[in-house]
């Protein structure tokens, strides 16, 4: 005869069997649906300064700040293994202030953003918010007004699907520095737009540089433009060709 300790031991090997082949299962079944993902930046403007362009940066240097347009629909990334996506706006220049330098071109992410997926209907903030509202007043309280804010700001954001993207003259979050001190005049600089869809179950998938096709999508680059001088003239652009 197995004792209680042996059928338990039985019992959760054979659960956690099952949850590997189902998880297994769910990564690998969003392989089977290609995203036909679409974003597109253009430059706005961009303005070159001498300063700290950190709080603790020790020596002051040459830095650049941009302003970026960006239309981007990322919702067919999002599927039943989909947590959350990671996008970001990433600017590649010359590494060398010399024009017949072929010195593998910079790259530097000047914004970033987080798009969460819709919270499914057996996700545990839902439950709790079914169990909340049908609790009474004096028991639910606070918690009960609270709930309801919530599904308020929920329906607001639901009218936007999530990974649609419409930004006009936005300013980027980081500026652009190089290690020799120098941006002013650097010239081949573009804009594009990269992911990375992190899944409940199984392996992060990037774009553009990723292993896996299904993410790749459709990316249009910015024109290729030139740091301007560091007196702080502005440069107007708009995208054009696709990477």
């Amino acid at each position: 005869m197995h004792s209680s300790l042996n059928r338990a031991q039985a019992v959760f090997g054979f659960f956690t069997t099952v949850a590997l082949v189902v998880a297994g299962l769910a990564a690998l079944s969003v392989l089977l649906f290609p995203s036909d993902a679409f974003a597109s930046v253009s430059l706005k403007n961009v303005q070159v300064t001498k300063g700290r362009p950190h709080y603790y940066s020790t020596k002051r240097e040459e830095y650049a700040q941009v302003r970026f347009d960006l239309d981007a629909d990322l919702t067919p990334l999002f599927n039943w293994n989909t947590k959350q996506v990671f996008v970001y706006v990433y600017a590649s220049y010359s590494s060398s202030d010399k024009a017949d330098s072929q010195v593998r071109p910079s790259e530097a992410i000047i914004w970033d953003s987080i798009i969460e997926a819709s919270p499914s209907p057996y996700s545990w903030d839902v439950l709790k918010e079914k169990v909340t509202a049908i609790l009474p007043e004096s028991v639910a309280g606070k918690r009960k007004r609270a709930t309801k804010r919530a599904k308020a700001s929920k329906k607001e954001q639901k009218k936007e699907k999530p990974g649609v993207l419409r930004l006009r003259g936005q300013k980027a979050k980081y500026q652009i520095s190089d290690i020799t001190g120098r941006l002013a005049e650097r010239g081949n600089v573009t804009l594009s737009v990269g992911w990375n869809v992190q899944p409940w179950v199984g392996a992060l998938m990037w774009a553009p540089n990723g292993p896996v096709p299904r993410t790749a999508g459709t990316i249009v680059s910015s024109d290729a433009f030139d740091f301007p001088a560091l007196k702080g003239k502005k440069v107007e652009g708009q995208s054009a060709e696709s990477v």
